[in-house]
């Protein structure tokens, strides 16, 4: 695990540190980034699914942003990897930001890494059971403690906030969690939970 500490946080550093330079452009051109929002059923907006989920509106939105990404992004980098990570947080990227395409109110503009966020607590909130990991499920579980309120997030109680690409991005983290599970873990001692097969 300490061979993967190090490209861990320098990718998660080095993520966080392009959002604030996106959203510093952003700002010292009038919100020219902010196009590339998700605007919905539109089929142009389709190329900006993956580019929404890199863009904020306004350094306030980024510094919500910014703390959960690091801590949950670093944990799921740290416990499967550089490679299989980035394979993660693709396919959350492409769940929520397809969500948001499909069911967003008219007329709105989507962007952020919330979407990410919520698929990344998903992912590490299940991921140990999926795995048979005693050790996941533990980190998990803390993570859920720790996050478990951003739930609240959704589900539609503000009109402001994106629900639909937090459901969609914790939809797209438990369905990672199944699709890139280590294959043949499950039976290593000492860190499973269930008969060894």
């Amino acid at each position: 695990m300490r061979a993967r500490a190090k490209p861990a946080i320098c990718l998660m550093l080095g993520w966080v540190a392009l959002l604030w330079v996106l959203e510093g452009v952003d700002t010292a051109s009038g919100g020219a980034l902010d196009s590339f929002g998700i605007q919905p059923r539109e089929p142009a907006e389709l190329a900006d699914v993956v580019p929404a989920a890199f863009l904020h509106f306004g350094f306030a939105h980024l510094m919500a942003n910014t703390l959960p990404l690091l801590l949950l992004g670093f944990v799921a980098a740290l416990r499967s990897g550089v490679r299989r990570f980035l394979a993660v947080v693709l396919l959350i990227i492409l769940t929520s930001g397809l969500g948001v395409w499909f069911t967003a109110a008219p007329d709105s503009n989507t962007a952020g890494a919330s979407g990410v966020i919520f698929g990344l607590f998903g992912y590490l909130l299940v991921r140990g059971f999926i795995e048979r990991s005693l050790l996941d499920i533990g980190i998990g579980l803390v993570i859920g403690v720790l996050y478990g309120s951003i739930l609240w997030g959704a589900l539609p109680t503000d009109s402001q906030i994106s629900w639909q690409g937090h459901l969609f991005g914790l939809i797209g983290g438990v369905l990672a969690a199944f699709v890139f599970r280590e294959r043949g873990r499950a039976g290593a001692a000492g860190a499973t939970v269930g008969p060894v097969t």
